[in-house]
């Protein structure tokens, strides 16, 4: 009987690989997406950022093991490591890349920071969701005529134009 216990898990190493590049996965549709891209890739940069569009096909073939549904509803940044950061984690990885910013992603991830950081993320998601428009952007159909309604209380909702809404009817 051998006394040597085998490893758990196979260390990758994550914490002592060194972060020399980022890709940035946004969503090309959203305004505010669209602007963060332009707003970091003007920054001055201590690691290089890539940024290629959430769900895309280049998305899919340089990450193939990503959830991309996913990455088209959170933020996500993936390290030349190997290592995947989401929502808050993102935003403040990608603040650490940038020059000028590095010492606030510092101070975000602290536990205090972290709280600021994920409340202003969710802001961030709030009003993404109030300026989505359910029908596909850019396909010519209005939300309205997709049986989209915004409801200030509970947001987008769906309510066919033929009024079966009671779950009664026929499906498709």
């Amino acid at each position: 009987m051998s006394t040597t216990a085998e490893p758990a898990a196979v260390d990758r190493g994550a914490e002592r690989v060194p972060v020399r590049g980022l890709t940035v996965l946004y969503d090309a549709r959203c305004g505010l997406c669209a602007f963060l891209r332009e707003w970091l890739g003007r920054q001055r940069q201590l690691v290089p950022l890539e940024f290629v569009a959430a769900g895309s096909e280049e998305a899919r073939r340089l990450f193939p093991s990503l959830d991309h549904g996913g990455t088209l509803e959170e933020i996500t940044v993936v390290g030349d490591g190997g290592q995947v950061y989401r929502g808050a984690a993102a935003w403040i990885v990608c603040l650490w890349a940038l020059r000028e910013h590095r010492p606030l992603a510092h101070r975000l991830s602290t536990p205090a920071g972290a709280r600021l950081a994920r409340g202003a993320v969710l802001a961030a998601a709030k009003w993404r969701g109030a300026q989505w428009r359910p029908g596909g952007a850019g396909t010519g159909s209005g939300a309205a005529s997709q049986g989209w309604v915004y409801d200030r209380r509970y947001g987008w909702v769906h309510r066919p134009a033929d009024g079966c809404d009671s779950g009664t009817c026929a499906t498709r």
